[in-house]
């Protein structure tokens, strides 16, 4: 008999239970003295025998807690438990007879020990599902059903998990017999009501209400339970795949080993690897499936591989049809016998694999993707196992169904947040508005209108960022691109009219000396396209023609054309690094922006868009009508007013911190427009985006257009300067709302104590605009404790 005993010397030591358990086969031999009173001899035979052992040792009718009992009576045990456990069916029968809440087994069938054993020296028998912690409960439950005749549906299928020889995880479902076991209530005991009970079903986890019920050790238990074993290994492996499929709180790596293991069992092959791959229809290609984890081996690391360059024609009409398994079970033997033509057997043979299933996951109307199994071993995997895979296809594909979806969404949210301005703090009314056409649509069968959404009676917030000189720095760039690319065209047409005179090249060395001059002495708005036309229509075709006929100039020639930009033509240095510059600027603003916008969207909901043109700004209406609420009051607004003027000085320390990680040393401003009065605000449906409603309130789109470009009165210079804050505003209320900010955040050392009151030249249609303007103090990183004005700053920074 195989022991797999625990190592305690009683069953009861080290467990606290309601039950004082004892091994008793009492509950059996009273079936074999039912049998000895039958008219069948040979039953009446077998039971005395059965009855003789006991009556010679009448500690296994009387019971026992001593695990070394089972030991000095195993001969006994194994005769009374012989018609149990058949000795014609214990080689295929999987069978135990144990201790019930613990891994205690005392007999066992041929079959069982040979799977343990096959496990290894190292495997220790565990029921994998079984709740440690609810075991006080479940025995609770258990002398429900068996002392107060309650029927609990409470019963749930527990497993093994027990490796094969090869190391292949299998899994074994355990059915229990519990028809040899007594459980008697001790005088101790409480006597339960019909109350009680109720109270019970309705607080399962109160384990301190069932121990109060059923105290430790208020019941003895005397018997034994057979446990009938099955494997199961498919069945739950299919079931672990559809949970490791559908479970979305599951990073995708995890998911992925959780489906090589399972695949393992499902298939009998130790270390399955499993690829996806999604399908593209429209430029029939296979793709990979983004995420950390998910691996494609049909793609081998690329991002798409065209059908015809991952498999052969008839293999990709089997599987876009979507009704085909394609196995290899030699990957090399395919290979030689295509001779190395077939794309799939040089993909799977270039990684090392020797076996491989490929399945179309389809629904009816479209390929969406393939399943890859692979393997290291050859004949692994073959089209007879490819057949276990019918069962979990349907599962496959829903996920594959729901990947796409939320690829979709996730294709559409990005739209939305990037391409249009439905923020969530309105989503409310366009989703209320969505649901009205649908339910008209539903009622009437005709197409309605999609209503008017507006938002009244709320105030706006304008604030920007801007790139100073930006016109200039693109200027400049473009000139220098221009002229580089200038000078080397002409060294090359000199050197080649040293050689062999022409009269194409003195032309167009003629030409390239006026433009020259040009760029230096009168360089407009459309001279950046006149010269690059001249470069790209006269200046290449001749260095292409020189190319041919002056050996000794080929390298010259080569190193030209190697700096420019295939896609413009032109050499496109300097002004690459300027737009890389705008666009690293827009980007890292605009992140921070949003990110602080978190926070600000957390004290109140209000409306929000930013944009990026050279800088960043952006739009907040903040009202009673956006978050539909009975909560708006003066005192959010001006919280959000402050917030937004410090954003706007750490999104400057923020970029002053990292200038040196740009391309190009630029500067930057920052300007807030307050706008004192509520106006409303309607979705344009042509533009996508909100703008102002209403005549009146134009003149706030006016201002927010033309405020960047105003002059401080009597002055040829603007309002907004790199290094301070300019706040533009028109109402005296305003001026003094804004200097109690501005004391706030100088207390903060945020701002310097040189403030400015200045008046600004009128724009076309608006008058009567004001300005505070303020330095603003920076540190050279977020660790510097100390404050800088920007002229410091720019000083420190030359020094360092």
């Amino acid at each position: 008999m195989t022991n797999l005993f625990m190592d305690i010397l009683d069953i009861n030591d080290n467990i606290e239970s309601p039950l004082n358990l004892k091994v008793s086969f009492n509950g059996l031999l009273e079936r074999y003295e039912r049998l000895a009173k039958s008219n069948n001899p040979v039953e009446v035979e077998n039971a005395k025998r059965v009855i003789a052992i006991a009556e010679a040792n009448p500690i296994l009718r009387d019971g026992f807690s001593e695990l070394s009992i089972l030991d000095e009576y195993e001969t006994e045990i194994k005769e009374i438990l012989r018609d149990t456990f058949d000795p014609l069916l214990t080689a295929n029968e999987i069978k135990t007879a144990s201790v019930p809440f613990h891994n205690v087994i005392f007999n066992a069938s041929e079959r069982f020990k040979s799977i343990i054993e096959a496990a290894g020296d190292n495997f220790e028998l565990e029921i994998q599902n079984m709740p440690m912690d609810r075991m006080y409960i479940i025995a609770c439950t258990v002398i429900l059903t068996r002392c107060y005749r309650y029927n609990f549906n409470f019963k749930r299928p527990f497993f093994y998990e027990i490796p094969d020889a090869a190391g292949i995880k299998r899994f074994y479902k355990i059915l229990y017999n519990a028809d040899f076991i007594d459980i008697i209530p001790k005088a101790s005991a409480p006597r339960l009501t019909e109350k009680d009970i109720e109270v019970l079903l309705d607080n399962f986890d109160d384990l301190d209400l069932w121990k109060a019920k059923f105290p430790p050790n208020s019941y003895d238990f005397k018997g034994f339970v057979i446990s009938n074993i099955f494997d199961v290994t498919d069945d739950q492996s299919i079931s672990n795949i559809k949970s490791s499929l559908i479970d979305i709180n599951k990073r995708n790596d995890e998911v992925m080993a959780d489906l090589h293991e399972a695949f393992s069992s499902l298939m009998g092959v130790k270390n399955i690897k499993v690829g996806f791959s999604m399908f593209n229809e429209e430029t029939k290609s296979f793709e990979r499936i983004k995420g950390e984890g998910v691996q494609s081996f049909v793609l081998n690391g690329k991002e798409m591989v065209g059908c015809d360059a991952a498999f052969c024609e008839r293999s990709y009409k089997a599987i876009h049809s979507g009704s085909d398994f394609f196995s290899v079970s030699d990957v090399d033997l395919y290979y030689e016998m295509s001779k190395g033509r077939a794309p799939q057997y040089q993909i799977l043979k270039e990684q090392g694999f020797k076996s491989a299933i490929i399945a179309p996951i389809a629904n009816q109307n479209e390929l969406l993707g393939i399943l890859e199994l692979v393997s290291y071993q050859p004949r692994a995997l073959n089209s007879l196992n490819a057949n276990k895979l019918i069962d979990i296809m349907p599962f496959i594909l829903m996920a594959v169904e729901r990947i796409k979806r939320e690829e979709e969404n996730l294709v559409e949210a990005i739209i939305q947040q990037e391409c249009t301005s439905i923020h969530s703090s309105v989503h409310w009314r366009f989703a209320e508005e969505a649901k009205n056409f649908i339910h008209t649509v539903a009622e009437t069968g005709e197409k309605p209108i999609f209503r008017k959404i507006s938002f009244d009676n709320v105030y706006p917030l304008f604030g920007q960022i801007d790139v100073k000189g930006s016109s200039q720095a693109r200027n400049t760039a473009t000139q220098r691109d221009l002229n580089l690319q200038l000078s080397l065209a002409q060294d090359i047409v000199e050197k080649a009219l040293e050689i062999k005179y022409l009269p194409i090249y003195e032309q167009t060395k003629f030409q390239i000396k006026e433009y020259v001059v040009m760029l230096e002495k009168s360089f407009k708005v459309d001279s950046e396209h006149e010269i690059s036309n001249f470069l790209r229509e006269e200046v290449n075709p001749v260095l292409r023609l020189i190319n041919k006929n002056v050996e000794t100039l080929k390298d010259r020639i080569d190193d030209y054309f190697n700096r420019i930009d295939e896609d413009l033509e032109v050499i496109y240095f300097y002004r690459r690094d300027y737009d890389e510059t705008i666009r690293m600027i827009n980007n890292n603003m605009a992140a921070m922006l949003d990110d602080k916008q978190e926070e600000a969207q957390a004290v109140y909901p209000h409306y929000y868009e930013r944009f990026k043109t050279d800088g960043v700004e952006h739009n907040m209406y903040i009202g009673e009508s956006i978050t539909k609420e009975d909560s708006f009051s003066p005192i959010l607004l001006y919280n959000l007013r402050l917030w937004q003027l410090q954003v706007m000085v750490e999104m400057e320390n923020e970029y002053y911190q990292n200038q040196d990680q740009y391309p190009v040393a630029l500067d930057v401003a920052s300007m807030v427009l307050v706008f004192n009065q509520p106006l409303s605000i309607r979705f344009r449906q042509d533009e996508k985006r909100f703008d102002v409603d209403g005549t009146y309130n134009a003149r706030y789109e006016v201002v927010k257009k033309r405020v960047d470009k105003a002059y401080i009165k009597g002055t040829t210079k603007r309002a907004t300067v790199k290094g301070k804050l300019t706040i533009i505003y028109s109402q005296k209320e305003d001026e003094l709302e804004y200097v109690r900010y501005i004391k706030f955040m100088q207390s903060k050392n945020m701002l310097d104590n040189d403030l400015e009151f200045l008046e600004l030249e009128d724009l076309q249609g608006v008058t009567g605009l004001k300005a505070l303007r303020v330095s603003i103090l920076y540190h050279k990183d977020s660790e510097d404790k100390n404050f800088y004005t920007y002229q410091d700053l720019m000083d420190t920074i030359r020094h360092d």
